[in-house]
């Protein structure tokens, strides 16, 4: 019996629409778990299978963070397992995200935006913020940068500083009406962000970076650079001029209208409450030992724990009671864990100086040609700092600085100053916790966040680089 008009075995023979949109949409999975075993198989031509392992982690971790096909703390937990059921380091190390600074500043920072909002401190913020930052929304995310930029003189830690903003400007997008998805939010926290984060590299004490060179300069060389001299050589095009050039990107991919005028004027003044008094002088009291710290030298983290306890105590109201259980985003802690681990990870496995090495053995400076040297080590710290993270960039390059000077032919000092333009220069989010706590704190896609890098690193590396190398020439650095 001829079947062939048949409409239910016609209709049995074809895929299912379901079944052709999975197949589809899995094929960026299966394409970086390709990606992953071609990295470990190929490597393992000249490393390591210790060394070989950590580049293919390496690849499907930054593959899974910069796609989001999974969940961020996906890849942060198969980064614990896999790492410890094939030691490719000490346990220690594979956990050292959970004993960081940075992993307690972001709790504490979570504890801190609970606490804000619960005792009402955010909409007193406001208020005040709305009578400076006027109805625009273009003049909003321009004040709303410098003010950020301006932080990063007063506050020596970029995740502090984020802990500090984001909260604020989050209660600040409510009430002007922006909605959790809407541009106009993306752009503020972007705006908040981006705006402490990137210009603070200029600032010498303003970024881990900069201190961790700065430390080891002066341990190697004994050269201690100058905030002064610091100031002059990079703020100008990487501080100020980035600045501006971050914030033409927001309002270019971020764009929406004023802010809603109802909404503003919503807000009424009122006296401060008991509560609210408690948590300012807790916070003010945190602030107060961060901008310290170069006198008592305790970590921002641990300030940040102790303050985030004293919240947390029931009988001071500061909170709620299942505040821990409802505002803290477990799955963000482990992400960060997972980043800060990675990067120890590929610390102790060596690949950044064999990466390093295998560089400048094939990379063709030339003793008469300054201004292509200066770019080939300025690429060369930007291979590693997405390799490691921003922090590995002084902590390989600069040992190597000596060396690198006889090769080239530059003086000792450009030599190191060109890490500066490399780790100010973020790829990728994944390379810079500061980044990682506004996506937190926030609530921000990592996807919008990208998007940001990926624009300022290519207009950086376009326009702000060479503006930056004439500028070097002007003040006689080669």
């Amino acid at each position: 019996m001829n079947n062939k008009n048949n409409p239910s075995q016609r209709h049995a023979q074809q895929p299912s629409p379901s079944l052709k949109k999975i197949n589809l949409s899995a094929w960026p999975l299966y394409l970086i778990l390709t990606m992953t075993l071609v990295i470990s198989t190929v490597s393992y031509q000249f490393l390591t299978l210790q060394q070989s392992l950590t580049a293919g982690l390496l690849f499907i971790c930054i593959a899974f963070w910069a796609t989001s096909l999974v969940p961020a703390y996906w890849p942060a937990l198969g980064l614990f397992a896999f790492a410890t059921a094939t030691q490719l380091a000490p346990t220690q190390v594979i956990f050292s995200g959970f004993q960081s600074s940075t992993f307690w500043l972001l709790f504490s920072g979570m504890v801190f935006g609970a606490a804000i909002n619960h005792t009402g401190i955010n909409s007193r913020a406001t208020r005040l913020l709305m009578l400076i930052l006027g109805n625009s929304y273009q003049g909003t995310i321009i004040k709303i940068a410098l003010f950020a930029m301006g932080l990063a003189f007063l506050i020596p830690s970029g995740v502090s500083r984020v802990v500090l903003l984001i909260p604020i400007v989050v209660s600040l997008a409510d009430h002007f009406g922006y909605g959790p998805d809407s541009n106009g939010r993306k752009g503020m926290l972007l705006a908040a962000a981006f705006g402490t984060f990137l210009p603070a590299f200029s600032i010498l004490p303003a970024n881990a970076p900069n201190m961790l060179l700065s430390g080891m300069t002066e341990a190697l060389y004994d050269a201690p650079l100058s905030y002064g001299e610091y100031l002059l050589l990079h703020f100008p095009i990487l501080g100020f001029g980035k600045l501006i050039m971050t914030i033409g990107v927001i309002l270019w991919l971020f764009p929406d209208k004023a802010p809603n005028q109802a909404i503003q004027a919503s807000i009424e003044k009122s006296t401060m409450t008991k509560v609210e008094t408690r948590l300012l002088m807790v916070l003010c009291a945190c602030f107060a030992f961060w901008f310290t710290d170069s006198l008592h030298h305790i970590s921002a983290g641990w300030i940040g724990l102790i303050a985030a306890l004293v919240c947390l105590w029931p009988s001071l109201g500061l909170m709620t009671k299942n505040s821990i259980d409802k505002d803290i985003q477990y799955g963000t802690l482990l992400f960060a864990a997972g980043i800060i681990g990675l990067s120890a990870i590929i610390a102790y496995s060596g690949l950044g100086r064999i990466l390093v090495t295998y560089l400048t053995d094939i990379i063709p400076f030339s003793a008469n040609a300054p201004l292509l040297n200066l770019s080939l080590l300025t690429f060369i710290s930007t291979c590693v700092a997405v390799v490691t993270n921003l922090a590995g960039v002084p902590a390989i390059m600069t040992p190597m600085a000596e060396h690198l000077a006889n090769i080239t032919g530059l003086s000792n000092h450009a030599v190191l100053m060109t890490q500066v333009l490399a780790f100010s220069n973020v790829l990728l989010p994944y390379q810079a916790p500061p980044l990682i706590t506004a996506i937190a704190l926030g609530n921000l896609s990592i996807g919008a966040v990208t998007k940001v890098c990926l624009a300022t690193f290519v207009l950086t590396s376009l326009i702000l680089l060479p503006l930056n190398f004439l500028w070097w020439y002007a003040l006689g650095m080669f």
